[in-house]
C-alpha cells in the first residue's frame, strides 16, 4: 500500500505547539481540512494518547497521532506537522517530538499497511531532523521520495 502524494494542504511547517495535546491537534486539523475526518477524530488522537501512554513516539522526535478507524475518518490519509520548538509527550527515550505525522485509516488493513510504509521512510535515521529542517513542501515530499526509493539523498 503505497503512500499518498503529500499536498500543500497535508504539510505545515514550524507549528507552534505548547505541548503534546497542540501538537496532535495540529496535525488532525490538517486531517479535517483535507476532509479526510472530522474533528472528533482529533480528539480521538488524543484520548489514544491519555489512555495508552506515548507509543505513538516511534522514533526519537518522531510521532505518528492516529486512532482506530471509525465513522469519522472519510478516507485514509497522512498528514505532516513540523513544530517550531520540540514537545514532550512522556516517552522515556524518544522524547521531545518534532515531527508529528497524523495518520487517518479506514479500516484495519490500512493501518497495517500504512504503518508498515511510514517504518520504511524512517529507516534511515537522517529522515526525521530532515522534515524537522525542512523550509518548504517539497523539501518534505523529497524525505519521503527518497526513502521510498531505497536511499537517502534528495530525490
Amino acid at each position: 500500500m503505497p503512500l499518498p502524494d503529500l499536498s500543500e494542504a497535508t504539510i505545515a511547517l514550524r507549528v507552534d505547539a505548547a505541548d503534546w495535546r497542540e501538537a496532535i491537534r495540529a496535525a488532525g486539523a490538517l486531517l479535517t481540512q483535507t476532509g479526510a475526518t472530522d474533528a472528533a477524530y482529533t480528539q480521538r488522537m488524543i484520548d489514544v494518547v491519555e489512555e495508552f501512554g506515548a507509543y505513538v513516539v516511534i522514533a526519537p522526535g518522531l510521532a505518528l497521532a492516529h486512532a482506530r478507524p471509525g465513522a469519522d475518518v472519510h478516507q485514509d490519509s497522512l498528514v505532516v506537522a513540523t513544530l517550531a520548538e520540540p514537545v514532550r509527550f512522556g516517552h522515556p527515550h524518544n522524547d521531545p517530538v518534532s515531527v508529528v505525522l497524523g495518520l487517518a485509516v479506514t479500516t484495519a488493513e490500512s493501518h497495517v499497511g500504512w504503518v508498515a510504509e511510514i517504518a520504511n521512510v524512517f529507516n534511515d535515521p537522517a529522515a526525521i531532523p530532515r522534515l524537522a529542517a525542512a523550509n518548504d513542501a517539497d523539501e518534505v515530499r523529497a524525505v519521503f521520495r527518497a526513502e521510498l526509493l531505497g536511499h537517502g539523498g534528495p530525490a
